[in-house]
């Protein structure tokens, strides 16, 4: 009798993000071409917005962008023990006592204040080096980073440092996304102001950025010298409804299977809390995903599922690693194939049926 070992990919569990790295390189081109003599900064925070931190890093470096962004020092030194030697401008709030290990690998600091410049520039000179840092401007948003109108003291202070390289200065908008782009003005004139201030004042090649995902599509005199691009680099619109110039491919993809099949009679209440009951006898399938997975529980009694060249609703409560689809009087069969994210269902699709943005969904 022949016995037949099972191939790898029949012993992985049926449901899997499938992350196409090549689309993120493409969509990275086609940024590129469309800022013109800008420079683009990847942003691979949060797990490349749930794309994988490292190999999109170790991807995008053949590349050679300029800077990643990250969000926080652990982030940044993940890519460094991964052997990425990219510029990383690390965004986030540090720790003082985190700075050294900030300049020690070679890391971009965010200054957002005049303690929090002061605090690098003593580091630094207790290590002997030069430590690299964007000066932050809160033009707007009301997060992190010295007000607009108090920006000249920051300026100053950093002008007199004496281990210090300053070589950009950022802000971040409000409103990118929305379809009135007043505010917006409003902040880049703010900051535009500060840029003409501090241009002279530091290396020719100080790098002003302000540009996130929505700015970068839709304003382009944003652009300045550089731009950050988030979710439009994962092929992911910051709003569904954005007009924007460019053939982005989405990258990720969340597929799963049938594992079970039943028949559900009339009336008879389906999963946590009794919430859905059919009108008459009906097929309802389980699929192998739940909030554990991400597929958030708001999601129960709203959400689609795509089974062979059809939607299906998801009913009743959404358990933690398990939920049920009612296909009706189809025929759908263990193993068939169940897309939950992909080229039927994107990303503000999912986000809608779970009042959220395709941000927290990806």
């Amino acid at each position: 009798m022949t016995h037949l070992e099972p191939r790898p990919e029949d012993l992985t569990r049926s449901t899997q993000v499938h992350v196409d790295l090549d689309a993120i390189s493409h969509n990275y081109r086609q940024i590129c071409s469309h800022v013109g003599s800008a420079k683009v900064m990847p942003v691979i925070k949060a797990d490349a917005y749930g794309h994988g931190l490292v190999q999109v890093a170790r991807h995008l470096s053949h590349l050679a962008p300029p800077y990643f962004g990250v969000a926080t020092f652990e982030e940044a030194l993940t890519l460094r023990d991964a052997g990425v030697t990219t510029e990383i401008l690390v965004f986030g709030g540090m720790d003082d006592r985190q700075i050294p290990l900030y300049i020690e690998n070679q890391l971009t600091l965010t200054a957002s204040s005049v303690s929090k410049f002061r605090a690098i520039d003593s580091a630094a000179e207790v290590l002997g080096v030069q430590a690299k840092v964007h000066l932050k401007i809160d033009t707007g948003m009301e997060r992190v980073g010295v007000h607009h109108y108090n920006a000249d003291q920051l300026l100053q202070v950093a002008v007199d440092g004496k281990s210090v390289a300053v070589t950009g200065i950022y802000t971040h908008f409000a409103t990118a996304d929305d379809g009135d782009q007043a505010f917006m003005l409003l902040q880049l004139q703010r900051f535009e102001q500060i840029c003409n201030t501090a241009r002279p004042l530091f290396s020719a090649t100080l790098l002003c950025h302000a540009a996130n995902s929505a700015a970068t599509l839709t304003l382009p005199a944003s652009h300045m010298d550089m731009v950050r691009v988030g979710i439009a680099l994962y092929g992911v619109l910051p709003k569904f409804d954005l007009q924007q110039p460019l053939t982005l491919h989405p990258a990720l993809s969340w597929q799963s299977k049938v594992v079970y099949f039943k028949v559900v009679r009339a009336g008879d209440a389906v999963s946590y809390g009794c919430s859905w009951r059919p009108e008459q006898d009906t097929r309802v399938v389980t699929v192998p995903v739940g909030y554990a997975d991400g597929y958030a529980r708001a999601l129960s009694n709203r959400a689609q599922v795509f089974i062979n060249s059809k939607h299906y609703p998801v009913v009743g409560a959404i358990c933690m690693d398990q939920l049920m689809v009612d296909i009706g009087q189809d025929s759908v069969f263990n193993g068939d194939k169940v897309e939950l994210i992909g080229a039927h269902i994107d990303a503000h699709q999912l986000a809608q049926w779970r009042a959220t943005i395709a941000y927290e969904v990806i």
